[in-house]
């Protein structure tokens, strides 16, 4: 076991190769499992392959862990790929073993790397939007600037007129605004 001969009328086995394992009496290796690696030549069972860490994905033959990318995970040990983060969360270190909740004033979308802000004119205070039609559009009276928490009344002098708005407009000349 932990070699092969591919070769007929061979004199000597070869040590098997690195992300395989080799039974006895192998023609040939055989890849270790997805969810599993191995750097070393000498195996003879799957089984002997180590499983793949938490926040690394292991395709079938690796030869070494590859960290998870941002906006991925990878929960617990043995994953063949790593998993998108739920649309709400986002994960903005590679190798990760869970997503972190969205921020206020953003939506994360399903694999989001990092928070995107919601749009001028709405606004968001909850922590798991994962679209930007999910933030509530500003009330008439208020401002909303991107990545807007909460709304901001309008001051004396200007107006948002209807929802939506991202900014409060000056009254035109000859009017006013007191409110």
């Amino acid at each position: 076991a932990g070699e092969y001969q591919d070769d007929g009328g061979a004199t000597a086995c070869k040590a098997c190769m690195q992300g395989s394992y080799c039974p006895e009496g192998a023609a040939a290796p055989l890849p270790c499992p997805a969810g599993s690696f191995s750097n070393a030549t000498d195996l003879g069972a799957p089984d002997e392959c180590t499983a793949c860490p938490a926040g690394h994905a292991c395709s079938t033959g690796s030869t070494e862990p590859v960290p998870c990318s941002p906006g991925t995970l990878a929960a617990r040990e043995g994953h063949g790929i790593c998993e998108k983060c739920h649309a709400g969360e986002y994960q903005d270190d590679g190798g990760a073993t869970a997503c972190k909740a969205c921020m206020q004033g953003s939506y994360c979308p399903e694999g989001a790397a990092a928070p995107l802000p919601c749009p001028a004119g709405s606004f968001s205070n909850a922590t798991d939007l994962g679209a930007p039609d999910e933030c509530t559009a500003c009330p008439a009276g208020h401002a909303c600037s991107t990545g807007s928490t909460e709304p901001v009344p309008c001051s004396p002098g200007t107006l948002a007129a209807r929802e939506g708005h991202g900014i409060c407009e000056k009254c035109h000349a000859g009017e006013y605004q007191d409110d």
